[in-house]
């Protein structure tokens, strides 16, 4: 008698978006110390209290918002996101950064929170496009990204200093057309 085979199905996460609070300063510093080395040569770390107010002044602005990704069954920050240089006028664009923090990493959280973090981007902010900028060797973002919808649309040699040194980044791009067309 052969054995019947299983698959597993994954249970991802459940995750809410909300903006980031003064309150939020010790345990999202401890997060970022925890994951200096998940995020090393990828992103630079926050480990002060005065670059997390800097971040929440930042977040207030009308160029920039903010969001801690926090898993729903005990509201704890699993990572976070920013739209940032948000572009008004005939641009209607901004630019897409994201985080988790080295406890949550592999476990689902961002690929529940991107599609939360779009409909801000496309439905509440009425942005025409959003660019992420990514390392080349970040495969597991750029696969989150590919999933979600997004182009690459080139590579930017020496693009961003992280760590001391200027690292080269794809760009990748996903529109308000193209937003509504992977939602079909």
């Amino acid at each position: 008698m052969s054995r019947a085979r299983r698959t597993a199905v994954r249970n991802l996460p459940q995750v809410y978006l909300r903006p980031p609070a003064p309150g939020d300063r010790d345990e999202y510093l401890r997060l970022n110390r925890l994951s200096v080395d998940h995020f090393r040569g990828l992103a630079t770390p926050m480990r002060e209290g005065r670059v997390f107010s800097a971040w929440l002044a930042r977040c207030e602005r009308d160029d920039q918002v903010g969001f801690l990704i926090c898993r729903e069954e005990d509201d704890a920050i699993a990572g976070s996101t920013n739209v940032s240089q948000i572009v008004r006028g005939g641009f209607q664009s901004g630019y897409l950064g994201y985080q988790v923090f080295a406890p949550f990493a592999g476990q689902g959280y961002m690929t529940v929170a991107l599609p939360l973090i779009l409909r801000v981007v496309f439905r509440e902010l009425k942005l025409h496009r959003v660019e992420a900028n990514i390392q080349p060797r970040n495969a597991a973002s750029i696969a989150l990204v590919r999933r979600a919808g997004f182009e690459k649309e080139g590579y930017s040699p020496r693009y961003l200093k992280i760590a001391g040194r200027w690292r080269d980044h794809e760009r990748w791009a996903m529109t308000a057309e193209r937003y509504r067309d992977v939602r079909r």
